[in-house]
């Protein structure tokens, strides 16, 4: 019997970086920006133009600042409203993960998150690698209908938290997908998926783009290069878990 089919999602920080995901064969977008700072939601016309371009499956980080995972009511009511255009532009899904202050998934704005998404599919992200416990995480996810946890074993990589993710995944025993992500590479994501068994992972798989400016004035902040994904990096990522 063949091995199915392991899933390569692409964090993407802007429009090119999706678009160069799907050319380098993606199975999946997760969309943001700042993805230095961990991702944040991305803009309105980001998110537009990628539901026009992509013909991949479109999710969108659902997170209105880095930092912590615990949110006041205006972050609320933000996300609340991200939730509701990602569904009027008819994207695939949303990416989101709350905690209160004990580090404990806040499962009423969760569900309220859910809800405003309606038939969306739903991704809870690396919320669950600074939770209390992630394994109580991983069944406050599975209460809540997620499809999929996003988590590199609360480890610094995913490649560093392989026992607490394979742990995960026969915690989950099928009643949710397990996705290892945080530093994965073409050289070792065949091992990570080996020792843990997941059947999706999530890579930025980006490169430094130089800039193309004849005048160079640099300051802090505001280096001319900047990260992209790079559909190479990609399609190595994509040979590496095989077609």
């Amino acid at each position: 019997m063949s091995q199915a089919r392991v899933r390569l999602e692409i964090a993407a920080n802007s429009l090119a970086s999706a678009l160069a995901a799907q050319e380098g064969g993606a199975d999946r977008i997760e969309l943001c920006e700042n993805l230095g700072e961990g991702g944040c939601t991305p803009s309105y016309g980001t998110l537009a133009m990628a539901r026009e371009r992509l013909r991949i499956a479109l999710y969108v980080l659902i997170r209105p600042r880095a930092g912590d995972f615990l949110y006041d009511t205006l972050e609320r009511d933000t996300m609340l409203r991200d939730v509701e255009m990602c569904a009027r532009l008819g994207c695939d899904g949303i990416v989101i993960g709350a905690l209160d202050a004990d580090g404990v998934v806040d499962a009423p704005l969760c569900r309220e998150l859910i809800a405003a998404a309606g038939t969306l599919g739903v991704t809870f992200h690396r919320a669950l690698d600074v939770a209390r416990d992630p394994c109580e995480a991983l069944e406050s996810a599975i209460a809540l209908g997620c499809e999929r946890v996003l988590t590199s074993g609360a480890s610094a990589s995913a490649i560093d938290g392989v026992d607490t993710i394979a742990g995960l995944v026969q915690r989950a025993a099928g009643r949710i997908g397990v996705m290892a992500g945080a530093g994965v590479t073409s050289a070792n994501v065949g091992e990570l998926v080996r020792r843990t068994g997941v059947q999706d992972v999530h890579a930025s798989a980006k490169a430094l783009r130089p800039s193309h400016m004849r005048l160079h004035r640099e300051l802090p902040g505001l280096a001319p290069e900047h990260w992209r994904s790079d559909a190479a990096v990609v399609r190595a990522l994509r040979e590496a878990l095989g077609n």
